[in-house]
């Protein structure tokens, strides 16, 4: 009780230190919110269930009480709630039957065990591979403005490509390809694409869990249930038919029985030296039936419509789904209730829009996106930045809320990755109203930067950021913090055990909020137009449509 009180006499002295017309933010609403959200009644909040109705009836419900506006798709000239988002939804059928044959020995593979298979999202509604051979090509990396190839020319029709995770500097955190830092090059999403247009038959990427940056069981539940891709007109130009995962231990016995070592064969990858190595007398084969439709799910869409400028509109942004109902833990729970991912941000958005709403009007228009199908590959972010409901050139900025910590407060916040850009300015300006600094990144090599909502709009150029809670810890410090972190990761990210508790005290959550509207507020209340570092990548797509903001 006494941490409680500290941290709420915290919270008032920042907040006195605020212009009046900065809310508060309700903890008793966050909690109840999330404890909502994250219940079992909603079943892990998965896309295209019974319980994706139930989550959009009751963010739909919260949005209305909180005074906001319908601001998805238009039908006979009025918005509705929703933004329909049609998916290539697929399953496995069954437990897939999967083999590995060495020598002249084959060893049968359990689905979550020693591999985790994907349903296929080429399109496929059956998968029989026999005795496909494996490659090794290094990290899976084709990279001309780097001058990097690790395929340099080899065949991979009809073979399997196995690959290192993450980028090869992240051993070293020297190189051409950002240090310790991910690059897009380093994420599995770029692999399989890689593989694609290399004309593999599969590709599998060997998991260990420092480039990873989680742990297998994350890994076993993320690919192992239902998968979601956007609808593409022709899906085998970004997938591979076979695509998963397996254990570092069955790499090192793989590459053992090819007369190789493991980690001479990694160092070697790390080079520009490297050449795609056979695994001699080794093959995969696979089998199985895949369930498959499109099917609709739906981002919800709440608005405060601007009074100057309802054309130029903000993005507060926030994933509604999670795992829905998968493979058991040790205890025998199925349901991946997501409390912190992503509860959390979908409480803050509903937060937020009724901070909005019960302002003064603002200038510019606001948007509260609720999106669907995170927790597949981005999928509801990437449909609407490639199916904006307002368009992207007058879109001010993002800022998205993914995983927020609902402990106490801290003396910092973070954003995921390095990027460099204006709306970063104006969140480290405006924390020290609040007494918070800006921490960069402590894990840039996780390649966070690729795995939330806001990269969806960063690569076009809409200025994104992706809001982190710090780690430094009015009540316990950095050690506190990071111990913390660490521990959610490890035990519950991605696993049942991630559900609402009551001693969180949502203090932290509170004031994190109160930044963030701070930011939002000034942008929807003025002209300024956020843009990115001179040196970014996302620069060029931005200045392409400067024309548009005049």
């Amino acid at each position: 009780m006494k941490r409680l009180i500290l941290s709420a006499l915290i919270i008032g002295a920042c907040a006195g230190a605020q212009a009046a017309d900065v809310p508060t933010f309700s903890t008793q609403r966050l909690s109840d919110e999330v404890k909502t959200l994250s219940s079992d009644a909603f079943e892990g909040r998965g896309p295209a269930t019974p319980a994706e109705t139930r989550t959009i009836d009751y963010v739909v419900e919260q949005m209305k009480a909180a005074g906001l506006q319908p601001g998805g798709d238009l039908k006979d000239g009025k918005r509705l709630w929703t933004q329909a988002v049609p998916l290539l939804r697929s399953e496995i059928i069954g437990k897939p039957s999967l083999s590995l044959t060495l020598g002249d020995k084959s060893e049968p593979l359990t689905q979550g065990e020693q591999i985790a298979i994907r349903a296929p999202m080429n399109g496929a509604s059956a998968i029989d591979i026999s005795h496909a051979p494996l490659v090794f090509v290094g990290y899976g990396v084709k990279a001309p403005e780097r001058n990097w190839d690790d395929f340099k020319g080899v065949d991979l029709h009809g073979k399997i490509a196995v690959v290192l995770v993450n980028d090869p500097d992240f051993e070293t955190g020297k190189g051409d390809f950002g240090g310790k830092a991910m690059t897009y090059y380093g994420r599995w999403t770029y692999k399989y694409e890689e593989a694609a247009r290399q004309g593999a038959l599969g590709l599998l990427v060997i998991h260990e869990t420092a480039p990873a940056s989680y742990g297998w069981a994350t890994v076993k539940n993320s690919n192992t249930n239902t998968m979601f891709d956007i609808v593409r007109d022709k899906p085998g130009d970004s997938h591979v038919p076979l695509e998963g995962w397996i254990q570092r231990d069955l790499a090192v016995q793989l590459f053992k029985h090819a007369g190789l070592d493991f980690d001479n064969a990694k160092k070697l990858a790390q080079t520009r030296a490297f050449k795609p190595i056979a695994l001699k007398g080794e093959s995969l084969s696979a089998n199985f039936k895949v369930d498959k439709s499109v099917i609709t799910s739906h981002n919800i869409v709440g608005r405060v419509i601007g009074s100057r400028h309802p054309d130029q509109t903000v993005i507060y942004s926030a994933h509604w789904d999670h795992l829905g109902v998968g493979l058991p833990d040790a205890t025998g729970d199925r349901i991946y209730n997501g409390a912190v991912d992503n509860a959390t941000g979908t409480a803050a958005l509903i937060e937020m829009g009724r901070a909005f709403a019960h302002a003064p009007q603002p200038e510019r228009s606001v948007v509260f996106l609720n999106v669907t199908a995170e927790e597949k590959g981005l999928l509801g972010s990437e449909y609407y930045a490639s199916h904006p409901l307002y368009p992207l050139a007058t879109t001010t900025g993002v800022i998205n809320m993914d995983a927020l910590d609902p402990q106490g407060p801290t003396r910092d916040f973070t954003i995921s990755g390095s990027a460099k850009l204006g709306l970063l300015d104006d969140l480290t300006a405006d924390a020290k109203q609040f007494h918070m600094v800006y921490t960069p990144d402590s894990h840039p090599e996780a390649g966070y930067f690729f795995r939330s909502d806001h990269f969806s709009f960063a690569k076009r150029g809409v200025p994104a950021v992706s809001f982190g809670s710090g780690s430094d810890r009015i009540d316990g410090g950095l050690k506190a913090g990071e111990a913390a972190d660490k521990e959610y990761t490890a035990k519950h990210y991605h696993q049942p055990s991630d559900e609402w508790q009551a001693s969180w005290p949502f203090t932290g959550m509170a004031r994190d909020l109160q930044l963030l509207y701070t930011v939002g507020s000034q942008l929807a209340n003025s002209d300024q137009w956020p843009g990115w570092s001179k040196d970014s990548e996302f620069r060029a797509a931005r200045e392409a449509t400067a024309d548009q903001r005049k």
